[in-house]
Order: structure tokens, then sequence, then C-alpha cells
């Protein structure tokens, strides 16, 4: 079988492990890989996830794809409905608001509390994150550009040190995820360069102020970027998406 999917965390990440309350294992395999697709936007919202057409590419039985399934749903990247399935979830606009909304209360206090933990090994991981993300707008893959730039919100909520909030905010990094496939309207990235730099000399600062107002600033542009008109449906298969 061709390799499938890419993954940037792997199923001894214990960030996503605790997300997911998964052992490691095969079921913590496939939710993590169908976590990535839904992230890169590989997997569209809405998008039906046969249990029978993810077993059959990831050659898993029907019992670990439908365990894989009931741990995303529970992280709301999935519902499941009854006698109809798994669907990669399709946020509202309300919900749109809402999410962006949270994100706007809590990421810039995060980040004050990430700029005063800052050291010089979490600066250079903050910095490879934008590398890639970097590399991946100059191959032309958005879909993982968006995704890496996700996970550079969840790495400083990682730097805070607060359990509880950085599980709050990578759930709500996932949400956004599928929010941005959704309604998103700038043709650049979705996560400004800018931004993130300007969120980098603040935390080489250790000015916690400095990183609370930018990050606030940058979650309130991000909201603005919403086009939150009900968009059309996406057409592509769903072997497709997780084989591309």
């Amino acid at each position: 079988m061709a390799k499938l999917i890419n993954m940037p965390a792997s199923a001894g990440d214990s960030s996503l492990h605790d997300m997911f309350q998964l052992p490691a294992g095969r079921t913590l395999d496939i939710c993590l890989q169908l976590h990535t697709a839904i992230l890169e936007h590989r997997l569209a919202p809405g998008m039906k996830l046969s249990e029978d057409e993810v077993g059959e590419i990831y050659g898993a039985s029907r019992t670990v794809v439908r365990a894989a399934l009931q741990a995303l749903a529970h992280s709301g990247l999935v519902a499941i409905e009854k006698n109809r399935g798994a669907f990669v979830s399709r946020p509202t606009i309300r919900e749109a608001h809402e999410v962006f909304e949270a994100r706007a209360l809590i990421e810039p206090r995060v980040a004050r509390m990430a700029a005063n933990a800052m050291t010089e090994s979490d600066l250079a991981m903050l910095q490879a994150h934008i590398d890639a993300e970097h590399e991946a707008l100059h191959a032309g893959d958005m879909g993982k550009a968006l995704s890496l730039s996700g996970t550079f919100h969840t790495a400083i909520a990682d730097i805070a040190d607060q359990q509880v909030l950085a599980r709050m905010v990578r759930s709500l990094i996932s949400r956004s995820s599928l929010i941005i496939a959704l309604y998103w309207k700038r043709a650049d990235t979705a996560c400004e360069s800018h931004s993130h730099h300007a969120l980098m000399k603040a935390f080489a600062a250790k000015d916690g102020d400095a990183a609370e107002e930018i990050q606030k600033s940058h979650i309130i542009d991000l909201h603005s970027g919403l086009n939150l008109v009900e968009p059309k449906g996406s057409a592509q298969s769903l072997a497709d998406a997780l084989r591309g």
C-alpha cells in the first residue's frame, strides 16, 4: 500500500495523546493521520468518513476505525450522526464567531505567560515552526502551511506550561482549521508572517505586555478575515483526499 500521509506529529506526542485519550497503537495512529488530514484541509468540512473506506485505505478493521472516529468526535473534529455515519465537522457561522471570540480572550493571556517562561530552546523551536510554514508556502502546500500555523499557536500554549489552557487552545485551534477551510476569504496565509515575527521579537525580549497585545490584535485580524456566509460543499472523494 502506498504511503498515505506524512504526519507532523507522532503517536508519542503527549499533547495529542491527552487530547484524544487513546493508548499508543493502531487506533491512535489512524486518529492522528485523520487529524492531520483535517488540519491540512485535505478532508473538507462535511465530508463523509465511511468506516469501510477508511479501513480499506489504512488496512484496519472497522472496530479500530470506529474507535478512531469516536475519539475525533470527542475532540469536535468529527460529527457522528445516527444511521448516517461519521462526517468531518462543519462549524456554523455562530460557532465560527464563538471560537475566535474565545481565542481572543484566551490566547493573549497565554502569550504573556509564554513570554515570561521563554527559553532559548523554546525560541528555536518556534522559529523552526515558522521556517517549516514558509517552506510549505513556497512549495504551494497551503493546507500544510495552515496546519503549521496552528501548531505555532499550540506550541506557545505548551511553553506557557498551563495544561488546562493548553488543552483549550489546542481544541480551539482544531476548530479554527475547520472554520478557515469553510469561511476564509483572503488569498494569503491564515496566519500572516508579520504577526508571528512580531511575537517572536516580544518573546525574545521576554516582553509579556507586547506579546499579549500582539496576540490579541492577531486573533482579531484572523476573525476579520472570515467570510461568514454559507459555503458550497466539496466534491472531492475520501480516497483522493487521504491519498493526496
